[in-house]
């Protein structure tokens, strides 16, 4: 949600906040985990926090709950999923999106999961009309929740399909739920024929998570996957398998954004296929054009690099077949026009 809109929302409902949602959002600086699971990994991790951090911080979770609050109807959602939409494309020229959504908030269980997820499309409805783009959703397993919790949610929505949710995903810390918990939710979604992705190997510092996601949970693809450089084995078969890794320069861990990095050099270093995403764009504040442009002048990600990552975008978006290859010839006719009109060459810095 843009802080203008959740000030509006805010206000509307007189939900009483500590400052001003530009400043909330700001100041967003999320603590890390026990840093004593980190102290031997192979990129260090900072243990303490960074310099230029706010003087108050707000987690993201603190801000998502209040956010939360502030929705009260099904336009509320309807507008917030468009404005989302319409920020991508405007500022990062994004062709295609997919949103997570949670379970539904209990203060509006009036909708029901039908109206709930119907207000949802409406706003990619909305935007894929006036931007010319495509869109679909995610429902997202909060890890927190037990396995019997996950498998009713995930039955939800296999049993009420819906043309724009196209798979589900596991989010929330890692810590605090391993993937083996949710194996049966996730079979269910895959019987179902849905797209699965997971968080895996962000927080936990691990690969085994990650390869529990692909072996046992069916993930097709994976989001961030760090640690999956603490296994030279693990690296090895991923590079192999071709497994697309969505990775964010940005986090709300401010005192991790430089491992962040590193960990996503290394990653670039050993094969693996990574794509940025604009993760929690609204909140950092984040977009799409600003992880491009961090991989490039602080990763040292290559022309060619940034390029593929593009197109390994569309490859692992979950569009129907025939809409995923069309969106692959515009993009890399895009990528080609682009290339010519500035003069870049594949391969070049």
């Amino acid at each position: 949600m843009r802080a203008t809109t959740f000030a509006e929302m805010a206000r509307r409902t007189g939900l009483e906040l500590p400052d001003d949602p530009e400043v909330i959002y700001r100041d967003i600086n999320s603590r890390p985990p026990d840093p004593s699971l980190y102290r031997n990994t192979r990129i260090p991790v900072p243990q303490g926090p960074s310099s230029g951090e706010p003087t108050t911080s707000y987690s993201l979770f603190q801000a998502c709950a209040w956010v939360t609050q502030s929705l009260q109807s099904s336009g509320d959602l309807t507008r917030i999923v468009y404005e989302a939409f319409e920020d991508a494309r405007l500022r990062s020229n994004v062709r295609h999106l997919e949103l997570f959504f949670d379970e539904l908030p209990g203060h509006l269980a009036w909708l029901g999961y039908t109206g709930y997820v119907e207000a949802l499309a409406r706003g990619v409805e909305l935007a894929e009309r006036e931007f010319g783009m495509t869109g679909r959703l995610i429902a997202g397993i909060d890890r927190s929740k037990t396995a019997q919790e996950a498998l009713a949610w995930v039955r939800t929505v296999v049993e009420h399909p819906h043309p724009y949710v196209a798979g589900v995903g596991l989010d929330n810390l890692e810590t605090v739920g391993p993937p083996e918990r949710f194996v049966e939710a996730y079979q269910l979604a895959g019987r179902a024929g849905l797209g699965r992705t997971a968080h895996s190997s962000e927080h936990q510092p691990s690969a085994r998570n990650t390869i529990t996601c692909l072996d046992d949970l069916g993930c097709d693809r994976i989001d961030h996957g760090y640690y999956v450089l603490e296994d030279d084995d693990v690296v090895a078969r991923l590079r192999e398998d071709k497994v697309v890794f969505t990775v964010g320069c940005v986090t709300s861990r401010r005192s991790w954004r430089p491992w962040r990095r590193a960990s996503i050099r290394a990653m670039l270093d050993a094969g693996l296929h990574v794509v940025p995403c604009s993760d929690d764009p609204g909140m950092f504040p984040n977009s799409l054009t600003n992880e491009y442009n961090i991989l490039s002048s602080e990763v040292g990600a290559t022309h060619e690099q940034l390029s593929q990552m593009a197109l390994r975008a569309v490859d692992a978006c979950w569009l129907p077949a025939a809409e995923k290859d069309a969106l692959r010839r515009e993009v890399g006719a895009a990528i080609a026009e682009l290339d010519l009109k500035y003069g870049l060459v594949l391969g070049a810095p």
